[in-house]
């Protein structure tokens, strides 16, 4: 039981590190080297080459935008209090019981991650300016989505863990 255990607490902190990295790191949209030979990441906050500026464009793109980071920031918190009632939970409760109060903050957690990155794959054209349409999806956006179902996936195994000897 000690090694399932092992198991889920470092599963529970992959799946935050990786929805940090995917809220901190700049590379949620990335234009290939043009005819300058920069290449252009872009966050949810900032584009960058060689200076950074932001993202924001109208007032509609902003809304889209604000959903994105919010989603993802909520995912964030969710996910570390949920490791944070985890560990309460574990030395509080009965044996035999399950963790549902931690089930249920991970699995919000999961629902914001897939929001977040859903608006962000639907609404993404509008997000950008005309220089940045050409680009691809980058490592933060693959990260969010790899998240998503390592925070479902963490949240089941709380739904499904009993406490036992």
């Amino acid at each position: 039981m000690l090694i399932i255990l092992a198991f889920i607490i470092l599963f529970h902190l992959a799946s935050a590190i990786l929805l940090f990295v995917a809220t901190i790191h700049n590379a949620w949209w990335v234009v290939g080297p043009s005819t300058s030979h920069e290449v252009i990441y872009a966050d949810l906050w900032y584009s960058c080459n060689s200076t950074c500026y932001p993202v924001v464009n109208s007032h509609s793109t902003e809304v889209y935008l604000q959903a994105v980071q919010a989603a993802i920031i909520l995912a964030t918190i969710l996910c570390c209090v949920s490791f944070f009632v985890f560990m309460l939970q574990l030395f509080s409760i009965k044996q035999g019981e399950r963790f549902i109060f931690t089930a249920i903050i991970q699995l919000l957690a999961s629902l914001c991650v897939m929001t977040s990155a859903s608006i962000y794959t639907a609404q993404h054209e509008n997000f950008h300016a005309a220089s940045l349409k050409s680009g691809s999806y980058g490592s933060s956006y693959i990260v969010a989505w790899v998240s998503f179902p390592m925070t479902l996936i963490s949240g089941l195994m709380y739904l499904v863990l009993r406490k036992r000897k």
